[in-house]
């Protein structure tokens, strides 16, 4: 989870290094599968009941938000 968790912005950021929005936008799309693989985790999670439901739904929506906001700024480019 830790992975995934830091995945998110450290492609973001070596996206915004790159030279086009086309790159930047790839790296987009790789955030954005990270992140899914985090809310896998996060499933997971609390199907093997490593996390009391309030903690799961909090963490499942920040996700969620990130992954919206991921898919905002890739259909802007």
């Amino acid at each position: 989870m830790r992975r995934a968790a830091y995945s998110v912005p450290s492609n973001i950021c070596e996206g915004c290094g790159r030279e086009s929005d086309n790159e930047f936008k790839r790296y987009l799309v790789i955030a954005r599968g990270s992140a899914a693989e985090l809310e896998y985790f996060l499933i997971l999670s609390k199907a093997l009941k490593y996390l009391e439901d309030e903690i799961h739904k909090e963490l499942f929506d920040k996700v969620n938000m990130v992954k919206r906001s991921l898919n905002n700024l890739i259909n802007k480019l």
